[in-house]
C-alpha cells in the first residue's frame, strides 16, 4: 500500500553561511545553499533504504519536472500531507546531480515568511536538516525496510529532527558546554516569536 515516506538527512554548509544569512536578511539578497540532500543504498534511522535505481529514476523526473519548471518548493517542518502548502514554502532548489551514492542539491532560500524564519536560524547558528517527502510502498527484508518501485518523490523540506546520519545544515561551528548545554528548542521558538513581534509591531506571544 503506498504511503507518505519522508527521509531526513543533517545538511552541511560550509562557514559562511551565518554571515550570507544576516546579509540576505537585511539587504533582500539572494541566498544559495549547496550539500547532500539524499543517499542511496544507506540505512536510515527509520530502517529504510532507497535503492540507486529508484532514486536515479525520480531524481531524473523531478529535474525535468519541478526543476526546469521553477516549481521545486519545500516546505519549513514536515507536514502529514502529499501537498506542498505554499503559505509554508522556504526554498527552491535550483539544481540535483549524483556525487558517488549521495544526491546533491542546490537551494535557494526564498524571501518568504518560512524562508526569512529558515534564514534567521541560519544566522543564529542554530542546525537545520533536510528531508524528502515521497509517496511509495516499503517491504521488509532482512530486517530492513525496502522502497519499492512505486516510489515518487513529491519535494524536499527543512526540517529539525533528522532520521538520517550527516545530513544537517550547519552554518557555522556550535559551541556546546557540556555542564551546562541550552535548550536548542527554546532559542528556536524565541527566534521565531521575535520575527513575528518585529514583523506585526504587536506581540500576543
Amino acid at each position: 500500500m503506498s504511503q507518505l515516506l519522508t527521509e531526513y538527512r543533517p545538511f552541511n554548509l560550509n562557514s559562511t553561511i551565518a554571515e550570507s544569512a544576516r546579509k540576505s536578511l537585511n539587504d533582500g539578497s539572494k541566498l544559495i545553499v549547496e550539500g547532500v540532500i539524499q543517499r542511496a543504498g544507506a540505512k536510515n534511522m527509520n530502517e529504510r533504504v532507497y535503492s540507486r535505481k529508484i532514486l536515479e529514476r525520480e531524481i531524473e523526473n523531478y529535474k525535468k519536472g519541478p526543476i526546469a519548471e521553477r516549481r521545486a518548493l519545500g516546505e519549513l517542518d514536515h507536514p502529514d500531507s502529499s501537498i506542498i502548502n505554499l503559505n509554508n514554502v522556504c526554498h527552491n532548489i535550483l539544481d540535483i546531480w549524483w556525487e558517488g551514492d549521495d544526491v546533491m542539491g542546490k537551494i535557494e532560500i526564498l524571501s518568504t515568511p518560512a524562508g526569512n524564519i529558515l534564514k534567521t536560524l541560519f544566522a543564529n547558528n542554530i542546525t537545520v536538516g533536510i528531508s524528502s517527502r515521497g509517496m511509495g510502498s516499503v517491504q521488509e527484508s532482512n530486517g530492513v525496510l525496502r522502497v519499492q518501485e512505486d516510489f515518487e518523490i513529491l519535494c524536499w523540506d527543512m526540517v529539525s529532527n533528522p532520521s538520517t546520519q550527516g545530513a544537517y545544515m550547519r552554518p557555522t561551528s556550535l559551541n556546546e558546554s557540556v555542564g551546562n548545554k541550552a535548550n536548542p528548542y527554546m532559542k528556536v521558538e524565541n527566534i521565531i516569536r521575535d520575527i513575528i513581534c518585529d514583523n506585526t509591531g504587536m506581540c500576543q506571544c
